[in-house]
């Protein structure tokens, strides 16, 4: 039986950016180590405490001289939250580090012939650009380092934020976020404040007891807020109250929601949400593609899919269709369409769009945004891609000319790669949010289709992930 390796502590220079907003270094016999807690171009003392067969872990515990490129975190809460790892690396260095890590992905996972990438597309503002943000309430709030080390006994334990992580029973109690624009940290701290001053309890993660659960807050570019209330098992709490009195103190809320949870989880997919007041939806815009295109609308509901960076996603639709150049005498497949946004905003610059879902919700709110934005031309269908695109769906609909793919991180069946290689359309955009994927579906048809052009954008500051559009033509 093989022993486990002690840890060990080096010195080390932080030569590049690595997977989940780790960075690499190397050990003096040249393994890969993941780090965490350093920035490419620092060099850190590093303990490692995990090998593996290719690569090590390790975290850094000692910056002995910084990088040109690190910066100051801008939120207090970024050493224990996790949610904006890459917040000490200023934003030019994370996009050049993204493009970069797209490039590799593609090359060396999928050994494509790439052309040159057009230039990352960065996102028009690195801070407050997420419109949905969810906070858990719990009884075991997390503990800085200092508290632990205390000798004082630690009473107030409540906590109304984000999951520390990797810790699924401790929350980190959030004072100021700074990914979501206003009124979000206030109704927030609002919420914490008058459930201390009514007793309201706090979720025990262990006991499955409390009456608050979560605050889900939407935010849209039209100005209208959604707040969602989950409470939880608990007698004698007065939902409606609660509500009222949230809704009083903040007059811009245009919907206020609740629902009563009794499961292990917080998912709200199956449960049933109770409309205190407004529509029980938030009406998000967007522009049209061309110039003339009237304004699309869509009504965001609390289990609506969403892009969460809206500003950002218009401009990455905007870059997928001016890589597709859509005609007017075209019939366009959009694959994993969700609510359609992608379809509708292409649909006035073709001659018929076909939407397919595996979610059956997202594809009814797909067909009342089409009747909504007065989109005739838009046809969805729900159902695993593998079942639904089959040749008598296609000899029914159409051989699509033209083609858009969004599919999830997991990225494409097989049996739907080779589906897109019987249809064989004479160009396509593959848009990812997982560059690895992509290369590795866009390797088996490479023999087929050249990357005529492909640009990455960033949805997401300050994390490691990135979004990837790539325009593919046929060889034939």
């Amino acid at each position: 039986m093989s022993r486990k390796r002690k840890p060990t502590i080096h010195d080390l220079d932080i030569v590049g950016a690595g997977a989940k907003g780790k960075a690499i270094a190397r050990l003096p016999e040249g393994k890969t180590v993941l780090v965490e807690g350093a920035v490419p171009g620092d060099k850190a003392k590093v303990k490692v405490f995990k090998h593996k067969k290719a690569y090590a872990e390790g975290r850094a515990i000692e910056i002995l001289s910084y990088s040109p490129d690190r910066v100051e975190p801008e939120c207090k809460h970024f050493h224990h939250c996790g949610g904006c790892k890459w917040q000490h690396l200023s934003y030019d260095a994370q996009l050049t580090h993204k493009a970069n890590e797209v490039t590799q992905n593609l090359s060396r996972i999928g050994h494509l012939k790439l052309p040159d990438a057009q230039p990352i597309l960065p996102s028009p503002s690195p801070y407050y650009y997420r419109n949905k943000m969810e906070y858990s309430f719990s009884t075991h709030r997390w503990l800085t380092d200092e508290e632990v080390q205390s000798d004082e006994t630690i009473s107030a334990r409540n906590a109304l934020g984000f999951h520390a992580p990797g810790r699924w029973d401790r929350v980190i109690d959030i004072t100021h976020c700074h990914l979501q624009p206003e009124p979000s940290n206030r109704i927030r701290n609002w919420m914490r404040a008058y459930a201390a001053e009514h007793s309201l309890s706090f979720y025990h993660p262990y006991d499955k007891v409390g009456a608050l659960r979560s605050l889900l807050i939407r935010t849209a570019q039209s100005g209208e807020v959604m707040v969602l209330l989950q409470f939880g098992p608990a007698d004698g709490v007065d939902y409606l109250k609660v509500m009222n009195d949230l809704q009083a103190a903040f007059p811009e809320i245009t919907t206020a929601l609740y629902t009563v949870n009794h499961k292990g989880n917080e998912s709200l997919y199956d449960q049933d949400i109770q409309v205190v007041s407004g529509p029980g939806y938030i009406k998000e815009v967007m522009k049209g593609y061309r110039e003339n295109d009237p304004e699309l609308t869509f009504h965001i509901g609390p289990k609506t899919f969403y892009q969460t960076n809206a500003l950002q996603a218009e401009a990455l639709y905007r870059v997928a269709l001016d890589f597709l150049n859509p005609q007017s005498d075209e019939l366009l497949y959009d694959l994993y369409t969700g609510v359609g946004t992608i379809a509708l905003y292409a649909a006035r610059s073709v001659k018929h769009v076909v939407g397919v879902e595996l979610v059956e919700d997202s594809i009814i709110s797909a067909k009342e945004n089409a009747v909504r934005n007065n989109i005739e031309n838009a046809t969805f269908f729900s159902g695993d891609m593998r079942e639904v695109l089959n040749e008598s769906f296609i000899r029914t609909h159409g051989k699509p000319d033209i083609l858009m793919v969004d599919p999830p991180r997991e990225g494409m069946h097989p049996s739907v790669v080779k589906t897109i290689l019987d249809i064989m359309p004479k160009r396509w955009v593959y848009v990812s949010c997982n560059s690895a994927t992509q290369a590795r579906d866009l390797a088996l048809m490479s023999e087929h289709y050249e990357v005529e052009t492909y640009r990455p954008v960033d949805m997401f500051p300050h994390t490691h992930h990135v979004e990837n559009v790539m325009l593919l033509k046929c060889r034939m």
